[in-house]
């Protein structure tokens, strides 16, 4: 489907998101604007210890503050809102980073895995190198967040230790989300989604924003999140006060 410019979504954006499970991909940023994004990346986020000891790319929106303005950022959360409605929070970050040969990742759906109550949420997954079919793009599946699927123990030598199972599903609608540096795709916490192993000799890192509402409980401090954890308020107010936020991280004084 052709996509407007705008940051807001047209009713058919709306409709087609209801539908298929997914929307996208949108430009948040030119691959030029995002090349000196991806060197600080490098250089000051995954080669320093964040907020959650088991991870150096979960939740580093609490300590980095471009990590904090990506997740922020008004071209994925204004789309959001036109999903969610104007009060939105964003209650984790991940970087994923696929080195040359790194793992499969299993057919699942998010839903499974999260601490959540109600099981409310809108990811968006945001390239920040050039994300295609050989260096292991992300996989959907369109229409499968209609199904409520059991997950079952993952295959030997996969990246999770839980998959759907998926019987009964009509997997031949694969489609391939290839992105450029920059651009995005957002989908729901129900889409069927994988990533095969990285058969190219380029590394494949992108960064997921989990989007929820603050009538959702998010439970901050056991697994995957950590003690401590604080979400962002991205948009609007939070008048039930679950849940724990922080303000954008001051900027690091470079020594």
């Amino acid at each position: 489907m052709s996509h407007n410019n705008s940051n807001k979504l047209t009713r058919a954006e709306v409709d087609f998101f209801v539908e298929h499970g997914y929307l996208g991909p949108y430009a948040a940023m030119t691959p030029a604007d995002m090349a000196p994004i991806r060197r600080e990346i490098e250089e000051e986020v995954l080669a320093t210890d964040g907020p959650n000891p088991r991870s150096r790319g979960q939740s580093r929106h609490m300590d980095q503050p471009i990590v904090y303005d990506l997740a922020t950022h008004p071209a994925i959360i204004e789309r959001m809102a036109c999903l969610l409605g104007p009060d939105l929070i964003v209650w984790a970050t991940n970087f994923w980073n696929k080195a040359p040969g790194g793992a499969e990742i299993p057919w699942h759906q998010d839903i499974n895995f999260w601490p959540l109550e109600p099981p409310l949420n809108t990811s968006a997954w945001l390239a920040i190198d050039k994300v295609t079919a050989e260096n292991s793009c992300v996989q959907i599946i369109p229409g499968s967040h209609r199904l409520s699927l059991p997950h079952v123990k993952a295959d030997q030598g996969l990246a999770f230790a839980e998959m759907a199972d998926l019987d009964g599903v009509d997997a031949s609608s694969v489609i391939n989300m290839e992105l450029e540096p920059g651009e995005f795709f957002i989908f729901s916490e129900r889409t069927l989604h994988r990533s095969s192993v990285n058969t190219s000799d380029k590394r494949r890192l992108g960064i997921s924003f989990r989007v929820t509402l603050p009538i959702v409980h998010v439970f901050q401090d056991g697994a995957p999140l950590h003690p401590g954890h604080t979400a962002i308020l991205a948009r609007g107010k939070d008048v039930m006060g679950f849940n724990r936020y922080a303000a954008r991280p001051p900027v690091h004084k470079r020594k």
